[in-house]
């Protein structure tokens, strides 16, 4: 099986039978961690991204919008560490979601996500996003609270609601251009707890850790819970959910980067042709160039 077909079968086509619990957090599909050869095979892959940014940036009508989400430790900074490495830095922006504002709190729980929105020929990646809003909020109603909703509008249909709101927002952005890509990292329970350890065991890593890590462990079932039902609602095609194996991180990049080159190779982008008065320019000025 090519790295290809595997990035496409953890795209989320069937929303309504997914079952998070029949993923594999650990499959790698048969490839061995071989350090070596997943750094070049990552390292083809960002190649090919490098040249595919420059004719979304070149061509300035489509936009490309990645949203990661994931439990904690799952590697999300570790693939935009390493997967978006050749990527032009004029050319994206990454925007971490943690806890809202007071003033994101006075408007609509979109607001905050809509104001970071990636411009025409530009990548956005929103670490974490607007669904934090229908997986920690959910699992701790007591956020809901903060948010002082009218009573009304605050009953049990609320998620459901949300969701409603998500579908219509991506649908919204995709018919004015702009590629939504979101990826779940997928880790399993027990690879968390040994990167939490990892984290406490080497004094670089202590800063990444905090007690609220073990409290948020214990909620373990109900963010699964949570996931899998964000999930269902919300993988549409216009933009759909990737459910990316996480226990090894050598994976996880090899596949975010191969779908990434897919789904830009999609949008059939081309540099600009310079036609009429501007090439009969660009040939004068290449002559008086020719001539100095």
């Amino acid at each position: 099986m090519t790295l290809h077909s595997m990035a496409k079968r953890f795209r989320i086509d069937s929303p309504g039978k997914f079952r998070l619990s029949a993923c594999d957090p650990a499959e790698c599909h048969g490839l061995t961690a071989d350090k070596d050869e997943a750094r070049k095979m990552l390292a083809e892959g960002v190649e090919q991204m490098t040249e595919l940014q420059e004719r979304l940036y070149a061509s300035d009508s489509w936009s490309l919008l990645i949203i990661l989400q994931a439990m904690d430790a799952a590697g999300k900074d570790s693939v935009i560490k390493h997967v978006m490495t050749g990527l032009n830095p004029q050319g994206v922006e990454v925007h971490p979601f943690k806890q809202p504002s007071v003033e994101e709190l006075d408007h609509n729980f979109l607001w905050r996500a809509a104001r970071r929105l990636p411009e025409r020929g530009r990548i956005g990646i929103f670490n974490r996003s607007y669904y934090e809003e229908v997986l920690v909020v959910r699992v701790h109603p007591e956020l809901l609270e903060q948010q002082k909703l009218p009573a009304t509008l605050n009953g049990k249909d609320i998620w459901q609601h949300r969701f409603d709101d998500i579908r219509n927002f991506e649908h919204h952005l995709a018919r004015n251009g702009t590629r939504i890509l979101k990826f779940f990292l997928h880790v399993s329970k027990d690879e968390q707890r040994k990167r939490f350890l990892e984290r406490i065991d080497e004094p670089a890593k202590r800063w990444k850790f905090s007690m609220a890590d073990v409290r948020e462990r214990k909620l373990w079932n109900k963010y699964q819970d949570a996931y899998e039902d964000m999930i269902r609602n919300t993988s549409r095609p216009e933009a759909p959910w990737y459910v990316v194996p996480a226990d090894h991180k050598w994976f996880t990049r090899m596949v975010i980067a191969e779908v990434l080159v897919q789904e830009l190779r999609a949008l059939d982008l081309d540099f600009p042709r310079i036609k009429g008065k501007a090439l009969k320019e660009l040939r004068k000025a290449h002559k008086a160039l020719k001539a100095e």
